[in-house]
């Protein structure tokens, strides 16, 4: 039986990363009210008859790049969401406040240096729990976060556990872990006045990313020369686009760029330095961790502190991806994307 499911899960895996007619999905958006003035925008991806008697999926994207860019490119393998939908899901893509087609506080239309980093995890939560009351408002929903994002799904299923059957934490920060090679301590995120704190004034509200500015990262974890062989062009240029597409303002700075508020970086740097922002201990939640080999986010005493402190999970699964980079599910399917396709799949398919 254990075969004959793994099969069926490698088939629907395979019809997913490209297989079938593209033009099956369903794309709608929607925006939710999540604090007084604060609407946070959600893309809906389905495919009909998907869905019954299991879960809604709910993605969330990182501290820079928004939701859509991370999750939903239409260029094959590029979307996330559109592979869990093929596997018989609904799939839902949010924007925390601050980005893409969601609210942006108002300190997001100042000068940055004139106000201290904007969108603080709290307030994301507040987010999260607005859109899982819209897409699952009398049952349990599956969460999967990327990196700064799993840490905002992670504290939102310590908050509120009963809300989360499913929680994939992939390319995540955890703590209480002192010492990281980029984000920590002697790094530009440390205020050189003051060891230990966050460099708010490098920072302010928000920063500005450039496309040229999002590849450095995603090239520099690549161990070939050639890029091309470990990512498609095509996935770089939509996901380029996107990002910058995501600001209506990006079009007004030369070169175009797109502003992501500085508050995930804070609370990174926080993780970072051995502070811990939220308790696994009370999420009860299937949990699914997720680590790329080559990573430069998420620290490998983070997973071993996470199955440490999960000790009310119903099931705690850790997975790593030999020689994946950070952005592995915009990567070559044969460059770990199709394993972590396969075994996102798997576990969103186990009883809650």
């Amino acid at each position: 039986m254990r075969l004959i499911l793994n099969t069926v899960i490698s088939l629907v895996t395979a019809m997913s990363l490209g297989a079938e007619p593209r033009d099956q999905v369903k794309r709608s958006d929607f925006q939710v009210t999540s604090d007084p003035g604060v609407r946070i925008a959600v893309r809906e991806v389905s495919v009909q008859g998907a869905g019954r008697g299991r879960p809604p999926v709910l993605l969330l994207h990182g501290a820079r790049v928004p939701g859509v860019a991370s999750f939903d490119l239409r260029v094959p393998g590029g979307s996330l969401a559109e592979d869990l939908a093929r596997a018989g899901h609904r799939v839902y893509v949010m924007d925390a406040r601050g980005y893409g087609g969601s609210t942006r506080p108002a300190a997001l239309s100042r000068p940055p240096e004139q106000n201290r980093p904007a969108v603080r995890s709290d307030e994301v939560v507040r987010d999260i729990a607005a859109v899982v009351d819209r897409i699952a408002p009398e049952g349990e929903v599956a969460l999967l976060g990327w990196a700064t994002g799993a840490h905002w799904f992670g504290q939102y299923a310590a908050a509120d556990p009963g809300r989360v059957s499913h929680l994939v934490l992939y390319n995540t920060l955890y703590g209480p872990v002192d010492g990281h090679p980029t984000l920590g301590r002697g790094s530009d995120n440390e205020d050189p006045a003051h060891p230990g704190r966050f460099n708010a004034a490098r920072y302010g509200a928000y920063r500005f990313s450039t496309g040229a500015g999002l590849l450095p990262s995603w090239d520099s974890s690549i161990p070939a020369q050639d890029k091309s062989t470990w990512r498609d062009p095509a996935v770089v240029d939509a996901y380029v686009k996107a990002a910058l597409a995501s600001d209506p303002t990006s079009g007004t700075r030369t070169p175009p760029s797109f502003r992501a508020p500085s508050g995930a970086m804070e609370d990174s740097f926080s993780l970072a330095t051995g502070r811990q922002l939220w308790d696994a201990g009370t999420i009860t939640a299937r949990t699914l961790i997720v680590r790329s080999e080559r990573d430069f986010w998420s620290r490998p005493q983070d997973v071993a502190m996470l199955r440490e402190h999960l000790v009310h999970a119903r099931d705690v699964r850790e997975v790593q991806l030999p020689e994946a980079t950070h952005y592995v599910h915009l990567d070559r399917a044969e460059r770990g994307r199709g394993r972590f396709v396969r075994e996102v799949v798997n576990f969103l398919g186990l009883a809650g």
